[in-house]
């Protein structure tokens, strides 16, 4: 079995690799650091003893999200799951935020997604099944302080994954929305609270495998996680 995902190497991508490579699954992942991926690399491996393909990518790149998608094909005639992880979270708010902030995560946090799916769905198309996971955020159906152009472009990216869930329902394969609350990843680093407080990373690696071992009659559309204590 085969699973690719973006943004792999650190926080909920991460803890989804290692979950995966556990049950015996080999693994494709990017990132933009070469460094982090050759890390991942080394530890996966000699932890789980499964393939793991890497390359460097920035998937606010359309070229890179092509290129990584074609490195991908070139050694793996089939994939099972896709997990659309890679994201970027900046703080703002929309009448005062810094210009360009929008298009910034717009393309790291949608069109990553847009794109990369597309260049890999003939591959699982032409499988008949498969089951694709993108990330979403409490934030793509609630606004919150400071969210801005965050919440935009994940409010977004739930409305791409409601419309590639109605398009693949009659091929086979599934799609499922992840929205998380607040997790433990790089983008709380330095955060003061209790480790309690927010979630670990692999609860959300848990809710995707559990989501994945259901059978080919029946999908989780959409998947809400939250802190046991609520939203930050």
């Amino acid at each position: 079995m085969k699973i690719i995902i973006t943004g792999a190497t650190k926080g909920i991508g991460r803890a989804i690799a290692e979950k995966f490579a556990a049950e015996g699954f080999d693994l494709a992942v990017c990132s933009r650091t070469e460094a982090d991926l050759a890390v991942f690399k080394k530890e996966i491996q000699e932890k789980y003893n499964v393939e793991v393909l890497t390359r460097p990518t920035d998937m606010s790149s359309k070229m890179d999200v092509q290129a990584f998608a074609d490195f991908i094909k070139k050694q793996w005639a089939e994939v099972d799951v896709l997990v659309n992880n890679a994201g970027i979270f900046i703080p703002g708010e929309i009448s005062v935020e810094e210009d360009g902030l929008l298009e910034q995560q717009i393309e790291t946090n949608l069109y990553s997604a847009y794109h990369f799916t597309r260049a890999m769905l003939p591959v699982m198309l032409k499988k008949g099944s498969g089951h694709i996971f993108n990330m979403c955020s409490i934030a793509s159906f609630m606004s919150y302080p400071n969210g801005g152009s965050y919440s935009i472009s994940k409010f977004a990216m739930l409305g791409f994954s409601k419309v590639l869930r109605e398009e693949m329902k009659t091929k086979g394969i599934k799609v499922t929305a992840i929205m998380p609350g607040a997790t433990w990843s790089d983008s709380w680093a330095g955060a003061d609270f209790p480790a309690s407080r927010l979630m670990e990373a692999n609860d959300i690696a848990i809710a995707v495998w559990s989501a994945w071992q259901m059978s080919p009659s029946a999908v989780v559309e959409e998947i809400v996680v939250r802190p046991q204590l609520g939203d930050l």
